[in-house]
């Protein structure tokens, strides 16, 4: 069969709304290793930086072998339920999704990022909820961002030690598939993967409607990437984002933090695949008709934007950065989001100024970029906020503080009240789990099963 039911993603009881937090999806996972105790084991193959213990779970099979990861990015937490089902499926029915493979299992790969976003993970998910009690970390302790690199002249050699921990286990079981469980926020679904295969690109870009969802056709995340079928982009390595940034001219630093899976894996010959999957769907997100408006204008008005948005956090940047006196995980990302924010406005500003952008935009390319731009200043200048509420909670903040984080705050509500998807229904869990599991399956399918299915 092309895909997993619904029905088939009911195996074992396993809750349907809502997000677990790391110790609810680690009990989980342990306490199948109890039921099954000759099918799954369970080990660490490191430690947090806060000392956390990164888990590992293993379904014994054949030679070939998977490695599956969920909560590379923290604030991405659909994975937790996918890992979740997956493992049922795969003790329940090793014959129909085991496909001869051991299955390395990773529940969650950044704990400690994860936990600052569990605010927000019972249901149900709104998105004035998401945005108060969202994190994510700068790039430079990102697991999917701290894998070591060097490259004309540029470099990356400070993995943490979460990102150590999958490199280990990387070069252990030398992994024919590799499936990292990100996510998207809002829009549609879309993917990457690093196989030139037009079979499983077409594949992937068929699962989605089969669960209900839209695909995202619009802006892709970075700009340039090879398109393999609808919605579905070749994975880009760093060489080639550096390559592409020199080719430009863009200036400032071309790239941010370390490598990525891809890059590392490269050397083991794995196939790698990500499915991007929104928690809110919109149907702008898969319109290619053409709006009243030219590519070029929505470039310049999403750089217009991101160079607000940059101004403002640098401001209070520089005003309190000499009175914070807490080192928070809200801080050093929001260092290093504010001058992204101005480097992408460059980015952007410099490709509206080239002959390609003079064209119509269709509706997805408005909805995307315009969605992008509201997004990052949710986003980053809530981190932002956290970071001055921190100071304040710990009863440590200077006037200055207290005055910034009064300014960012009003502004950041009227943000968040002009947002007009702000009552939208999130999408059903279940549907966001299936899609991920058949874009799983299909991509072990193609690679360890050899067969178009």
């Amino acid at each position: 069969m092309p895909f997993p039911s619904l029905a088939d993603l009911d195996a074992g009881d396993v809750p349907g709304d809502g997000f677990p937090t790391v110790d609810e999806v680690r009990d989980d996972l342990a306490a199948l290793c109890h039921v099954y105790p000759e099918r799954i084991s369970a080990s660490v193959i490191g430690r947090s930086r806060l000392g956390e213990p990164i888990d590992l779970f293993t379904i014994a099979g054949g030679a070939r072998t998977v490695v599956v990861a969920a909560g590379v990015h923290p604030n991405e937490p659909i994975g937790f339920r996918t890992v979740q089902h997956l493992v049922r499926l795969l003790l329940a029915q090793p014959d129909t999704y085991g496909f001869g493979a051991t299955w390395h299992i990773v529940p969650c790969a950044d704990p400690d990022g994860t936990r600052l976003n569990e605010g927000w993970f019972a249901p149900p998910l709104r998105r004035d909820d998401y945005y108060r009690g969202f994190y994510r970390p700068a790039p430079v302790e990102q697991v999917e961002w701290s894998f070591p690199f060097s490259y004309r002249g540029f470099g990356f050699d400070a993995p943490i030690p979460e990102t150590s921990a999958l490199m280990s286990l990387f070069d252990r079981v030398s992994p024919d598939v590799f499936v990292g469980l990100h996510n998207g926020e809002f829009g549609g679904v879309y993917f990457y993967t690093n196989e030139p295969d037009p079979l499983l690109a077409r594949e992937l870009s068929a699962i989605p409607e089969e669960f209900g969802l839209p695909l995202d056709v619009g802006e892709p995340e970075i700009a340039g990437l090879e398109t393999l079928a609808d919605a579905v982009f070749r994975a880009p390595l760093t060489r080639e984002l550096i390559d592409r940034h020199l080719a430009l001219e863009l200036g400032g630093e071309p790239h941010a933090g370390g490598a990525g899976t891809a890059d590392y894996l490269e050397r083991h010959g794995t196939t790698t695949m990500i499915a991007e999957l929104p928690y809110w769907i919109h149907a702008d997100a898969a319109d290619t008709a053409h709006a009243d408006v030219s590519y070029r204008e929505v470039l310049a008005a999403k750089a217009d934007a991101l160079d607000e948005l940059h101004a403002l956090m640098t401001g209070i940047l520089d005003t309190v950065r000499c009175r914070m006196t807490i080192d928070s995980p809200f801080l050093r990302a929001s260092e290093a989001f504010a001058p992204a924010m101005g480097a992408v406005a460059a980015a952007e500003r410099a490709r509206s100024a080239t002959a390609e952008t003079d064209r119509p935009a269709t509706v997805a390319e408005v909805f995307g970029n315009a969605e992008v731009a509201r997004t990052f200043a949710l986003r980053f200048g809530g981190i932002l906020r956290r970071a001055l509420d921190a100071e304040v909670r710990a009863g440590t903040a200077a006037p200055e503080v207290r005055a910034a984080l009064a300014t960012l705050t009003a502004r950041w509500e009227r943000w968040l009240a002009d947002d007009p998807h702000v009552d939208l229904e999130p999408v059903p869990v279940n549907a966001l789990v299936g899609v991920q599991l058949a874009a799983l399956f299909a991509t072990v399918r193609r690679r360890v099963a050899g067969s178009a299915a």
